[in-house]
């Protein structure tokens, strides 16, 4: 995902571990018994035996975890279960331990690890080994329930099943307004099931954050910032403000595309807003696949990327079937099919990868071509969620998709691979500090990159023709990177919002659907078109509530990877309009952004941002600079319109006659 970008399947040591949010987070496997203190062990000598600890013992902890990502069935459900069972149990030993050493003269560097334990899971455990026990394995169990969800119609011979990628293709290649809403509602059903295990998850995690002293799971990720969690909700609301008069021009505007395209009574929603089953995502979060609908000036700089891409994979599998010109049956054709996409994927990683390697970085280690999941085996399920993987701190990095040949997973590579270069980066730094500056740092690197990917640097590589140096094609330029950045912002902050009410207690189990969908209208201006009463549970259909990952870094990273562009921008010598910055190939930008990376988080982020940016302070000025000529371009095509929307509209809007779509059921492990 892009914000995709990217995920945290069971979110274990986040901030230990060094996996980022779009990765997934390994939890530690340990059969041994929890360790006890040293006596006579000062504070430094205990840090230092954790890390040396959790550094030996850190291969036995991702491999179960990647195990019940690329092989989903009941045994290794079982295997994550147990190993996340023990891990936690150790995590709470670790951080009892550690409560010994309060008051304690010791380094700073020692002070700053403790702090780091104490927060180094967003999936606290409750003391209790039963308790503790039984949230595992919810957490596994609602992460199978969703990798292997699929929505199914029609009985017997005619009985179809489609999985989210099948899914999610009708929504970026449809413009049948009924195939768009069924293949909508029909992965909706998946989550339905879950929503008696979050309640009780609900309910564990708290008991855990509570046995650390927090007042609920959501204060406690709040504390993760080098800044109180009341500080923080404060900053997101400040950037949130600097940036949603753009939002909403872009949101006004779409609205109006989609009128044009569907009618008023389908392409909207009462109260103005926008239909979710209609902006070519399953969540609303990136509206780039509304490309067709929503282009300001047709052939105004092909940035058919996707139709570049599909050309590529088309030609590798041309050479395929000729290379096995003898291959008949529908097995022998099936694999080759196979080959053509897994070679059209690592091809997309190398091009990706080539990018990092210009900025001066190494080749990635030849363990990560053969170990990473490149793309959707035939044979079996596995969690598509695009995912990157430290398996031992020390170069076995990995990352997890089910590459497509389309320019949302062309972007998403860009975006894990600056995972993994954090990894490499940050391996020399103690276990406690191999992560992020904090974790919206972790998803902005790949997304640095990706605003680099210029139209001329897209044109360098083959995937775009000729640019004409135009007005319009500056728009469209800009157009195409709005629908992915600009569109998340809201997104990014939205659900976030949902959980910290949910751990805090102001949303009530029996709310949970109702207050999804009051908080989608408010911030992002979507709501569904049908009511969804409680029997629903739609925010589990969103990978990162059952897989626990919190969300309020993704909306960071959409800040801060303006602001880290800009200082590479100026360190590459550029002096030009913000939006037409490549730093590819500059080895200045490339020092100073790997200077950045090394120091993981060795000291707050405060004082990286400053070694890199200048500044101390997140800040939105750069999006604001970076999208000035589409903000004018937005107010001259909206002008006479009525912008904004009516977030209590959504609410009061009776549900419709039901559409006549064939019966349908939701199918899922668990």
């Amino acid at each position: 995902m892009k914000p995709i970008r990217a995920v945290l399947a069971l979110s274990i040591a986040i901030a230990v571990l060094g996996l980022a949010a779009c990765e997934k987070s390994p939890t530690p496997d340990s059969s041994t018994p929890a360790t006890t203190a040293t006596a006579n062990e000062n504070a430094d000598q205990f840090i230092a035996r954790i890390n040396s600890e959790w550094k030996a013992m850190q291969p036995e902890l991702t491999k179960p975890q990647w195990l019940s990502n690329t092989y989903i069935n009941d045994d290794t459900e079982f295997l994550a279960a147990k190993s996340n069972e023990r891990y936690l149990s150790q995590l709470n030993d670790w951080i009892e331990q550690a409560k010994g050493f309060e008051g304690q003269q010791m380094t700073p560097e020692t002070a700053r690890a403790i702090q780091l334990l104490k927060l180094s899971t967003s999936m606290p455990a409750p003391s209790d080994p039963a308790k503790l026990a039984e949230l595992a394995g919810i957490a596994s169990k609602m992460e199978g329930a969703y990798g292997s969800g699929e929505y199914c119609k029609g009985e017997g011979e005619t009985r179809n099943c489609r999985q989210l990628g099948e899914l999610e293709d009708v929504l970026r290649t449809s413009r049948d307004y009924d195939a768009q809403l069924d293949a909508w509602r029909g992965w909706h059903t998946i989550s339905q099931p879950m929503r008696k295990d979050y309640v009780r998850f609900v309910e564990l995690v708290n008991e855990g954050a509570g046995d650390m002293g927090f007042a609920d799971a959501g204060e406690m990720w709040r504390s993760g910032y080098d800044m109180s969690p009341v500080e923080l909700a404060a900053e997101t609301d400040r950037l949130w403000g600097q940036v949603k008069p753009l939002y909403e021009q872009l949101h006004c505007y779409t609205r109006t595309r989609l009128d044009a395209k569907y009618g008023k009574d389908k392409g909207e929603v009462a109260g103005g807003l926008l239909p979710a089953h209609l902006l070519g995502n399953m969540w609303q979060q990136d509206w780039g696949n509304l490309w067709d609908v929503l282009v300001p000036y047709e052939n105004a700089g092909s940035m058919d990327i996707t139709g570049a891409l599909q050309a590529r994979y088309e030609e590798i599998h041309r050479q395929k079937l000729a290379q096995n010109a003898t291959a008949r049956s529908a097995a022998q054709l099936a694999q080759l099919e196979v080959d053509a996409r897994d070679a059209s994927a690592r091809q997309m990683t190398k091009r990706a990868e080539d990018f990092y390697l210009s900025l001066g970085m190494a080749k990635l280690p030849d363990s990560y071509w053969q170990h990473t999941q490149f793309i959707k085996p035939r044979d079996r399920n596995v969690v598509c969620h695009a995912s990157a993987w430290d398996m031992d701190m020390k170069g076995d990095v990995r990352t997890k998709m089910c590459i497509k040949p389309n320019e949302e997973e062309f972007t998403t590579i860009y975006h894990e691979l600056g995972h993994v270069y954090y990894y490499i980066a940050y391996n020399d730094q103690p276990p406690l500090f191999q992560t992020g500056a904090h974790d919206g740092f972790h998803e902005a690197i790949g997304d640095t990159i990706v605003l680099a990917m210029t139209p001329k640097y897209l044109e360098s590589i083959g995937l775009a023709s000729a640019q004409q140096q135009s007005e319009e094609a500056l728009i469209n330029a800009q157009m195409r990177m709005a629908l992915a950045k600009v569109a998340f912002l809201p997104f990014g902050l939205m659900i976030d919002r949902w959980r910290w009410g949910v751990f805090d207690g102001s949303i009530q189990p029996d709310k949970y659907n109702k207050a999804w969908w009051d908080l989608k209208a408010k911030y992002q201006g979507v709501a569904p078109v049908e009511a969804r009463g409680e029997e629903f549970f739609d925010p589990g259909a969103k990978y990162h509530v059952p897989g626990n990952t919190p969300y309020t870094r993704y909306f960071l990273s959409h800040v801060l990877q303006f602001q880290f562009y800009k200082s590479l921008c100026d360190a590459a010598g550029y002096t030009g309009p913000l939006n037409e910055c490549s730093f590819y190939g500059n080895k200045a930008a490339g020092e100073k952004l790997q200077a950045m990376l090394a120091k993981g988080a060795s000291q707050p982020w405060q004082q990286t941002m400053k070694e890199l940016t200048g500044t101390e302070r997140m800040d939105a000025s750069a999006v604001l600079e970076y999208f000035a000529p589409l903000q004018e371009w937005l107010q001259q095509q909206n002008e006479g319109q009525t912008c904004g929307w009516q977030a209590s509209a959504a609410a009061a809007t009776p549900a419709p006659a039901p559409s006549k779509l064939a019966p349908a059921q939701a199918n899922v492990k668990g």
